[in-house]
């Protein structure tokens, strides 16, 4: 009996209570919901998202410093139902700040296309502030989403894409617009499917439900400006007449049969919470569709009951006001795109929409291409950033010193160091007032004619007998450097006069075969030597107190200074 007892618990009571946990929560767990919102900075994408989860928008010019775009904003919501008594969904928003590569590549590790296919809804929001760029951004945003759908390419994906277009198609197919009055109740709704009309669902491969969004459609007659550019379509016509309601309906017609190739519906908003409201219930209505029922058991008494869609849409379509479009998915054809304006033709759109979605990238689309046509239709309004200036490669500073060294190096005159290494074979320099002496300074004559006067002079004040009056000499014995300056030139002040004693001196050649540095050398030393002799010659004559007085060592007084210069004061007598 105790070994009985013991092997009957066969598993411990916390599995049991988890099992049932399990159980519970699996049976009570929320669906989840999302809404993939592309576009481009600026564009909108904000509000839009504030909307969808009926959240309040924050102040973007108030925050404009604090404001920081994630490379994937995310947000969620709860959705309940109308009496908002039940939880029906969790709605997440994932939003994309622009169409680089860099943040679409983020969106597959988030969103699986195996598991969020049939759950997710797309939704484009395009500027009307920016009309030129519909096309474009069209063309790479649903092109991006047909490449997210493919996946991996499993068999799991390719049953999911299947089942989510036949769900989408028979959307289209079974669409009514809502009325007042309620339908028949023996309406079998098998017996009223239509087959799809031209260009219409021919791509979406997968099924996504898409919404493109118009935002800013209150500025379409804006003639003010935002920013650097105008906004809308007023800022293209003068004026608002029939020029202004022309392209705004034919930039619709361009919207309508896009939107129906893939079949998509458009929608234009506004800042009013009305329109952003009309919104959020088609996009709940395209969240909640219902799948689509097999077509092997409808006959019968086991036909199964439609599924009723718990966000039914009641708004009518509406094509004609231009703040609050309306165009839901199986609604439109090309007949209605028609009517709205003569001269549109839908079908060669369909076709430049191909060649332009066929052209590879990098590659001129065929004609008629889409963004062409398109460009004819919208021009482009906005302000191009003024061309950059062509690239200046600067030289490297070595190869540029290299360079005119060797230019240097080849041609010796324009060698600064050529007059230090050899001055003999050096070029005359030209003699001037101002600037360094030149090497033909000293081969003149002017410094032994110096030498010779200074000399000559000495000579003759020795010699002289005493009571003779003194012989005033001329400045420029008293200044052989006057004579060093230009060679004879003229100069201010009378710095170049030439004496007449020296000129009357028969001298012999001023070199005698010595070299340049020799004579310069013999120069100085004898300026040096005759200092000397005239210093002491003066200081002996300077002893005697009365002019009368013949000097005891027999020299004569030395001469009077000239008129323009002051006299020297005489040094203190000798003890």
């Amino acid at each position: 009996m105790e070994a009985s007892r013991s092997s009957t618990p066969e598993a411990p009571p916390q599995d049991l209570w988890s099992s049932i946990l399990d159980s519970v929560s699996s049976t009570r767990s929320i669906p989840s919901k999302q809404v993939l919102l592309l576009g481009q900075p600026s564009s909108g994408k904000s509000a839009l998202a504030a909307a969808l989860l009926q959240k309040p928008v924050e102040a973007e010019d108030s925050k404009e410093e604090l404001r920081s775009d994630f490379a994937l904003g995310y947000d969620w919501a709860d959705v309940r139902d109308e009496a908002d008594e039940d939880t029906l969904a969790r709605l997440s928003v994932y939003t994309v700040p622009s169409a680089a590569t860099s943040y679409t590549a983020l969106l597959p590790h988030f969103l699986p296309p195996r598991a969020s296919v049939p759950h997710t809804v797309v939704m484009i929001a395009l500027d009307w502030t920016k009309p030129w760029t519909f096309v474009e951004e069209l063309e790479t945003w649903l092109s991006w989403v047909e490449e997210w759908a493919k996946g991996d390419g499993s068999r799991d994906l390719e049953i999911s894409r299947e089942e989510n277009r036949e769900r989408l198609q028979f959307q289209i197919q079974h669409y009514t617009e809502p009325s007042s009055e309620p339908l028949p109740p023996t309406t079998n709704l098998s017996e009223t499917i239509l087959p799809l009309g031209p260009g219409t669902l021919t791509h979406n491969s997968a099924g996504v439900p898409i919404i493109v969004t118009c935002t800013k459609a209150d500025l379409i007659d804006d003639t003010s400006e935002l920013g650097p550019g105008a906004s809308g379509m007023g800022g293209m016509v003068k004026g608002k007449g029939g020029e202004w309601e022309e392209r705004t309906d034919g930039v619709m017609q361009v919207l309508r049969a896009i939107c129906l190739k893939y079949g998509a519906a458009l929608f234009y908003t506004t800042p009013l919470p009305t329109t952003l409201q009309v919104l959020r219930q088609y996009t709940l209505h395209m969240l909640f569709m219902p799948p689509a029922p097999s077509p092997g058991i409808q006959t019968g008494t086991d036909a199964p009951v439609a599924l009723r869609n718990p966000f039914p849409f009641q708004h009518k379509p509406n094509a004609l006001d231009r703040d609050r479009i309306i165009v839901p998915a199986g609604w439109d054809s090309w007949g209605k795109i028609a009517v709205l304006r003569d001269g549109f033709d839908a079908k060669l759109w369909g076709e430049a929409w191909e060649n332009d979605i066929d052209a590879k990238e990098g590659e001129e689309p065929e004609d008629p291409s889409a963004q062409k046509l398109y460009r004819t239709l919208v021009p482009d309004n906005s302000i191009k950033p003024p061309p950059l200036p062509p690239l200046n490669m600067p030289t490297p500073e070595q190869v540029f010193l290299a360079r005119h060294y060797d230019e240097n190096a080849k041609k010796p005159d324009r060698d600064p160091r050529g007059a230090f290494r050899n001055p003999t074979e050096a070029a005359p320099a030209t003699a001037g007032l101002v600037g360094p002496l030149g090497s033909s300074s000293f081969n003149l004559p002017n410094v032994e004619r110096a030498l010779t006067d200074m000399e000559l002079d000495s000579a003759a004040n020795v010699n002289q007998p005493a009571g003779e009056p003194t012989r005033k000499t001329s400045r420029a014995a008293n200044r052989p450097t006057a004579n060093l300056s230009i060679g004879g030139a003229a100069g201010p002040h009378g710095l170049a006069r030439s004496t007449s004693s020296a000129s009357n001196v028969a001298s012999p050649s001023p070199t005698g075969g010595q070299t340049q540095h020799e004579v310069l050398q013999n120069f100085f030393q004898s300026l040096l030597s005759s200092k000397d002799r005239a210093g002491g010659a003066t200081a002996s004559s300077r002893t005697t107190t009365p002019a009368s007085v013949k000097p005891t060592n027999g020299t004569s007084p030395p001469p009077p200074p000239p008129a323009d210069e002051s006299p020297e004061e005489p040094p203190a007598p000798e003890s």
